[in-house]
C-alpha cells in the first residue's frame, strides 16, 4: 500500500487491483472533507459502504469484471448507500468513497456554461461524474467547474487560461487529483488524445 498527499480537499481512493494504493487529497481547512473514507482493504471495501455511509464510485482502469458485468478502461459504475458488490477477482480498478455530510462545493468567482467536451455519465444531487475528452489541437470553449476529483487517462499535454493565466501542464495516465472551482479555457496538445474522468461535487 502506497500513500500519495496530493493537493485539494480531503478525501481518500484506493486504487484496488494488483496493485493497491490509498491516494489522500489533502489541503485546506476550509474546502475539507468533501468525499472519502480510509479503505485499507479491497474486498471490506467493496463488499460493503460501512466504512463511508455514503455513495462509493467505480472506475475501471484495466478489463474486469463487476458482479459478472464487464467493465472496460474509463467505465464508470455507481453505487448507492446501501449498495453491496464483489469486488473484481483481477484488474485494477479505482474506488472513490463520498462521505454523506461532507461540506458543499464552492462556485467558482465567474462562471460559464458547461463545456460540449464534458460528456456526463453520472449525475445526482450531491456530484457529477463526466469524461472529457479532447483531439490534439482543438480548442475548447470557456467553460467552469465546481470542486472535483480528477482521475488522468491518457498521458498528454494541455494548455490552459484562467483569468487571463496561461499554463502549460502534463497530464500522466493514472494519476488522480483534486482541482478548484474555476472558469478557464483549454487546449489539448497532444501528442494523445485527451481524456479525463471527472467527480464533480455540487455547491
Amino acid at each position: 500500500t502506497t500513500d500519495a498527499t496530493l493537493a485539494g480537499s480531503t478525501t481518500d481512493a484506493t486504487l484496488a487491483g494488483s496493485t493497491t494504493t490509498d491516494a489522500t487529497l489533502a489541503g485546506s481547512t476550509t474546502d475539507a472533507t468533501l468525499a472519502g473514507s480510509t479503505t485499507t482493504d479491497a474486498t471490506l471495501a467493496g463488499s460493503t459502504n460501512a466504512a463511508c455511509g455514503g455513495d462509493r464510485i467505480l472506475i475501471a482502469l484495466s478489463a474486469i469484471n463487476l458482479n459478472g458485468a464487464k467493465m472496460q478502461r474509463g467505465d464508470v459504475k455507481v453505487f448507492a448507500k446501501g449498495e453491496r458488490y464483489t469486488p473484481p477477482a483481477s484488474g485494477e480498478y479505482l474506488e472513490v468513497a463520498v462521505k454523506p455530510n461532507h461540506p458543499r462545493s464552492v462556485l467558482p468567482p465567474r462562471q460559464a456554461p458547461r463545456s460540449p467536451n464534458l460528456h456526463v455519465l453520472f449525475e445526482n444531487n450531491d456530484f457529477i461524474v463526466f469524461h472529457e475528452s479532447m483531439h490534439p489541437g482543438e480548442l475548447g470553449p470557456e467553460h467552469s467547474h465546481f470542486q472535483r476529483l480528477t482521475v488522468t487517462l491518457a498521458t498528454t499535454k494541455v494548455e490552459q487560461w484562467t483569468d487571463g493565466k496561461e499554463v502549460v501542464r502534463d497530464l500522466t495516465a493514472d494519476t488522480v487529483g483534486f482541482g478548484p472551482a474555476l472558469t478557464h479555457t483549454s487546449k489539448a496538445l497532444g501528442p494523445g488524445v485527451l481524456s479525463n474522468l471527472s467527480i464533480e461535487f455540487k455547491p
